[in-house]
């Protein structure tokens, strides 16, 4: 760019920097960041399904092995790093 070009940069294109070396920020998914928490060891944890309602049905034993925390798979890993870039 000249240096005419670069002192209109800003008039003509308000929205955009003026850095174009700088790549754009990626957006966390705020439903995917409430749901998971990692461990100090790295892993993912994410919380049991099936406790939310119809509850009178199951059992005292499922519904506290329900109340612990669970792990994400392995194959589920890569899909939810994507979700939470900054994790």
């Amino acid at each position: 760019m000249t240096s005419e070009q670069w002192i209109l940069f800003p008039l003509v294109f308000p929205f955009m920097s003026v850095t174009e070396e700088e790549m754009p920020k990626l957006k966390t998914h705020r439903g995917a960041a409430k749901r998971f928490k990692v461990t100090a060891t790295g892993e993912i944890k994410r919380r049991k399904s099936n406790k939310s309602h119809i509850l009178t049905g199951k059992p005292a034993k499922r519904m506290r092995t329900l109340r612990k925390p669970a792990l994400v798979s392995d194959s589920d890993r890569a899909n939810i790093k994507k979700l939470l870039p900054y994790l």
